[in-house]
C-alpha cells in the first residue's frame, strides 16, 4: 500500500461478524478499532436472511466506530471458499500511444487495459470473479516483470489468476453491505486472507495447509509457492459440536455453548475424569452433574470426524506431504487439546494460529485480522488490477493495434503453475502403529455417544412406568 489512510475489513461468519478499522501510517499497521456482533441469519457460512445480517453488520461496524473515533463509508469483505474456483486468466494488449508516437511508456491505463482483456471469460451465468491477482507481466517477451508502469513496450501481456464464485454468494454479500450503509471497496477470498497472517513467508513458499474451523463450517485451503492451490470445505463446524452436546445431555443451545467455552476439551486424554460441573437438563429442576471426560468424549467425536474427511481429501491433492504441516486456526480452534487431536488424525505438524493484536487474541479474529493486512500489503499495481474488476466494462473497445479476438489456450496455459499430483486412495501409505490406543472412528463414537443417550432415554421412561 502506498499511500496513507484508514481502511476496514469486515468477516461475515456464522456465529459472529467481526470488523477492524485499521490506520496505515508510515508503512505501518494500527489497528485502531474492532466490533463484534453474534450473527444471525447464516446458515454453513451462507446468507439466508439478508435482513438479519444487515443488523448484525450495523452491529458490529457501529462497535469499531465507537472504539476507534473513525466513521467509515467502504469496508473489504472476506468471501467464502464455497464451491470456488481458481483459474488461470492472461490478457494482452497493444500499448497505447503517450504524447510521441516512438514512446509507449506504459501507464496505470495500460494496466487497467489488461486486466480487462485478462477478465474477458466465458464464464457460467450463475458465476462471478471475486478476485484477480497478477502473478506476472510480460512486456515485449520480456518476463518476470512485477510492476511495468514506466517501462517502454509494445506488447504488454499479463498473466493472473483468476478466483470465481457462485454468483448467489457473492452478490448476498455485497447486497448485505449496501443496505447496512457501506460500500464494497474490494472483495477478497476469505482462505486468502487467513494465510496472509496466519503463515510465515516460508510457510507459504515452501507449502502449507490452513484449516480454519468457524461455526458453521470448516475450510482447508493449500497455499504452495504463495499462492492459493486449493480448497476444500466441510459443511460441519463448531455449531456442531455444541448441537451434539445440547442434544446429548438434554440442555439448550446456549448451555451447550457455554459447557463447550467453559469446560471443553478436544481431546480425552487431557480432560478429567474427576473434575465435575452442573449442567442444567431440560425437565429436571436439579442439574445433573458431569464429568470434563465425558463432555470431552462428546467434542471429540465430531471433531475427530470433521478431521478425518479433511485428511482423506488433502491426501488426494498430496497436501499434507507439504513442508509446512497444518495451522488451525477460526474461532473452535480455541479449544484446549485440539493440537494433539488434528495431530493423531493428520499425521503431520500442526500448530494452532492465535493472533497477538491487543483484544483480539482468539482465533475467530484471525480473518478479519488477515483481510486487513492483506489490503495493507496491495502494491498499487495490484489496485489498479482490483479496480478493473470493480468495473463495469470490461469490453472496452481496443485502441489501434491492439491485437483481436480471445486468445488461445495455449497462451492462457500457464509457464510455472505447478499442481499437486493426485493420488489414488488404494495408493497411500500405510500408517506405522503408534503407542497410543487406536481410536475408533468419529462417525462411530457419535453413533455410540447417540446410543448411550437412548438407552438412558428408554431407561427412564420404563422407570417411569413402573
Amino acid at each position: 500500500m502506498d499511500d496513507s489512510g484508514i481502511f476496514a475489513g469486515l468477516d461475515i461468519g456464522t456465529s459472529t461478524v467481526k470488523v477492524i478499522i485499521a490506520e496505515y501510517i508510515n508503512n505501518q499497521i494500527n489497528i485502531i478499532g474492532y466490533g463484534n456482533a453474534p450473527s444471525a441469519g447464516l446458515s454453513r457460512g451462507v446468507i439466508v436472511d439478508i435482513d438479519q445480517v444487515v443488523g448484525a453488520i450495523q452491529s458490529a461496524v457501529k462497535e469499531a466506530e465507537q472504539r476507534s473515533g473513525k466513521t467509515i463509508s467502504e469496508v473489504t469483505v472476506g468471501i467464502p471458499a464455497n464451491m470456488l474456483q481458481i483459474e488461470r486468466c492472461r490478457g494482452v494488449i497493444a500499448v497505447s500511444l503517450a504524447g510521441d508516437s516512438a514512446s509507449k511508456e506504459i501507464t496505470s491505463n495500460d494496466v487497467w487495459r489488461v486486466t480487462q482483456a485478462a477478465l474477458v471469460q466465458n464464464l457460467p451465468p450463475e458465476r462471478e470473479v471475486i478476485d484477480i491477482i497478477p502473478e506476472e507481466f510480460i512486456v515485449d517477451g520480456f518476463d518476470g516483470i512485477q510492476d511495468p508502469r514506466g517501462m517502454l513496450g509494445v506488447r504488454m501481456e499479463m498473466d493472473g489468476i483468476m478466483y470465481t464464485g457462485p454468483k448467489t454468494i457473492v452478490h448476498n454479500v455485497k447486497k448485505c453491505i449496501e443496505r447496512a450503509g457501506l460500500e464494497v471497496n474490494g472483495t477478497v477470498v476469505m482462505p486468502l486472507a487467513v494465510a496472509d497472517v496466519a503463515l510465515t513467508d516460508d510457510e507459504r513458499d515452501f507449502g502449507a495447509v490452513t484449516i480454519d474451523i468457524g461455526g458453521g463450517q470448516t475450510t482447508a485451503a493449500v497455499i504452495h509457492d504463495h499462492q492459493l492451490k486449493y480448497t476444500y470445505v466441510d459443511q460441519e463446524g463448531g455449531d456442531f459440536v455444541t448441537r451434539d452436546i445440547s442434544v446429548v445431555l438434554n440442555t439448550s443451545i446456549e448451555n451447550a455453548e457455554l459447557l463447550k467455552q467453559n469446560y471443553g476439551y478436544a481431546d480425552t486424554t487431557m480432560a478429567s475424569k474427576d473434575d465435575v460441573f452442573p449442567v442444567q437438563v431440560v425437565g429436571q429442576q436439579e442439574p445433573q452433574q458431569i464429568t470434563e471426560e465425558y463432555l470431552a468424549e462428546i467434542i471429540e467425536a465430531r471433531l475427530e470426524q470433521i478431521f478425518e474427511k479433511l485428511r482423506d481429501e488433502l491426501e488426494q491433492v498430496d497436501a499434507l506431504s507439504l513442508p509446512g504441516g497444518v495451522v488451525l486456526t477460526g474461532g473452535t480452534a480455541a479449544l484446549p487439546g485440539i493440537k494433539e487431536l488434528a495431530e493423531d488424525v493428520l499425521d503431520v505438524n500442526v500448530r494452532v494460529y492465535v493472533p497477538q493484536e491487543m483484544n483480539l487474541r482468539d482465533p475467530k479474529f484471525t480473518g478479519v485480522l488477515g483481510l486487513t493486512q492483506y489490503i495493507a500489503r496491495q502494491r498499487g499495481v495490484d489496485r489498479i488490477v482490483k479496480d478493473a474488476l470493480a468495473s463495469d466494462n470490461f469490453q472496452e473497445q481496443p485502441l489501434d493495434g491492439e491485437p483481436e479476438g480471445d486468445v488461445s489456450a495455449d497462451e492462457r496455459r500457464p509457464r510455472s503453475f505447478r499442481p499437486f499430483q493426485s493420488r489414488k486412495r488404494e495408493d497411500k501409505p500405510v500408517r506405522e502403529a503408534t503407542p497410543k490406543q487406536p481410536r475408533e472412528e468419529g462417525s462411530s463414537k457419535i453413533g455410540a455417544l447417540f446410543h448411550r443417550w437412548w438407552q438412558k432415554l428408554s431407561e427412564f421412561f420404563e422407570r417411569a412406568m413402573d
